[in-house]
């Protein structure tokens, strides 16, 4: 299966806390799967983590790197087609970080693992 993390289910997953469904929890476990990270999770990691708003166990520079090999996840960049797809959603979701994820999501036909109910309003499988 492939897959796109949101950022707190990135965040969930690396830190194990309790909050990651036994579902997600499976799916990112399995090296059978495609889990993909994008660069717009890490971009808000680095954000809140430099405003002091999210605490991690080291500097995102190397936590980040690190949990991408731990758990084999595939980096995704962001590309002129998600941008151009991002701007054309509905304004279900005011996150401008998750926007960008449900327009990847969209683009490359990925479901999000995520517990936001608010990505389930737009046309993109949520996985939790």
């Amino acid at each position: 299966m492939r897959a796109l993390l949101d950022t707190h289910t990135f965040l969930w997953a690396a830190l194990d806390d309790r909050r990651l469904s036994s579902r997600a929890a499976d799916l990112v476990a399995d090296i059978g799967n495609e889990i993909y990270l994008s660069a717009v999770s890490v971009w808000e990691v680095a954000i809140k983590h430099s405003r002091g708003r999210l605490s991690l166990p080291e500097p995102p520079d190397s936590y980040i790197p690190s949990r991408i090999a731990v758990f084999g996840y595939r980096p995704l960049p962001v590309e002129v087609a998600h941008a151009l797809r991002a701007g054309r959603l509905p304004p279900h979701h005011r996150d401008p970080f998750d926007r960008m994820l449900v327009a990847q999501a969209q683009v490359e036909g990925l479901p999000i693992l995520t517990s936001d109910a608010n990505i389930g309003r737009y046309e993109v499988e949520v996985i939790w």
